[in-house]
């Protein structure tokens, strides 16, 4: 009865906490995860987990299955890499461009555990703030690319990583500070910290303001610590990734107010060339970002792929 499928659903299960984010993490229905758990305990005649626990609290038996799936899907992918070895060779190299400032904080642990299951792969990140990183690729100075946006080019293809929300965070005495959620406008009259990048990458402005044909006076700096300390000195609002700010909204050090009634949300790609994707390290990469990212970064979304 024990099938992979129900491996891995148990592992997304103990990875995310609830049926909701296991679902999307598998790219299922809910109503098909939980009919895949009721086939298994009708089965075995026991229950996997206490249903109205939340994160999710499994039973002996469900901690026994959990423990066979970190076994059996460990090894399945150790084979993997050996066989896809066996088929290339050991020889490669994977040379990241980023577009992002804050992509950091998951890239480089990803990175790590890439070098773990591939220690022969030559790894590197491209010095430098990369304004348009798919062109390093179509130059040959790059292999891989973190952006969000995915212009049509001939060759290339975008592999979705996750989802995020983008906050406006405001200073703990500034006036918006009660506000439940900000507006265009709240940006307009205020002075908006931003990195140092041009105005087409800052998508609170390209997908907020311009729209609105609102402008906000800008302010720049070169890192996320000095934009959370010039927001809490009260000199601006910003708007920045919600995984990359929460360690400091936890603490109080500034306040996260959603941006509009529904959010700003955006979605990372990794570019690359479409034959040079299908190799099975970069392949191995992607699905590291994909459950590294789910596991720490709080309140991002993977998106089908």
């Amino acid at each position: 009865m024990i099938d992979h499928k129900h491996l891995r659903l148990l592992h997304a299960l103990a990875r995310t906490g609830t049926l909701s984010a296991a679902a999307k993490t598998l790219f299922l229905t809910q109503s098909a995860l939980s009919h895949q758990i009721l086939a298994l305990e009708e089965h075995y005649g026991l229950k996997l987990f206490e249903r109205k626990s939340q994160p999710i609290k499994f039973t002996p038996a469900g901690l026994r299955l959990l423990q066979l799936a970190e076994q059996v899907l460990d090894l399945t992918q150790t084979a993997e890499r050996d066989l896809a070895r066996l088929a290339s060779g050991d020889a490669g190299d994977l040379r990241i461009a980023v577009e992002c400032h804050t992509c950091f904080d998951w890239l480089m642990p990803a990175m790590d555990q890439l070098r773990e299951h591939w220690p022969e792969i030559e790894q590197d990140i491209l010095s430098g703030f990369h304004t348009d990183p798919v062109n390093l690729l179509v130059d040959g100075k790059a292999d891989l690319a973190i952006v969000t946006e995915t212009p049509a080019r001939p060759g290339i293809h975008y592999h979705p990583l996750f989802r995020f929300e983008i906050v406006g965070l405001v200073g703990r005495r500034h006036a918006l500070a009660g506000t439940e959620r900000l507006q265009g406008s709240d940006f307009a009259a205020d002075t908006l910290i931003t990195y140092a990048v041009p105005e087409e990458l800052i998508d609170l402005i390209q997908q907020v303001l311009k729209p609105a044909g609102l402008h906000a006076q800008r302010r720049t700096t070169e890192s996320t610590v000095a934009i959370l300390q010039l927001v809490a000195s009260r000199r601006g609002l910003a708007a920045l990734p919600n995984w990359s700010v929460q360690p400091y909204v936890d603490r109080g050090y500034v306040l996260a107010k959603r941006i509009g009634e529904h959010g700003l949300w955006r979605t990372l790609y990794a570019a690359t060339w479409h034959s040079f994707g299908e190799q099975a390290y970069v392949q191995d990469f992607l699905r590291i970002i994909r459950d590294h990212s789910l596991s720490t970064l709080p309140g991002i979304e993977l998106v089908d792929h």
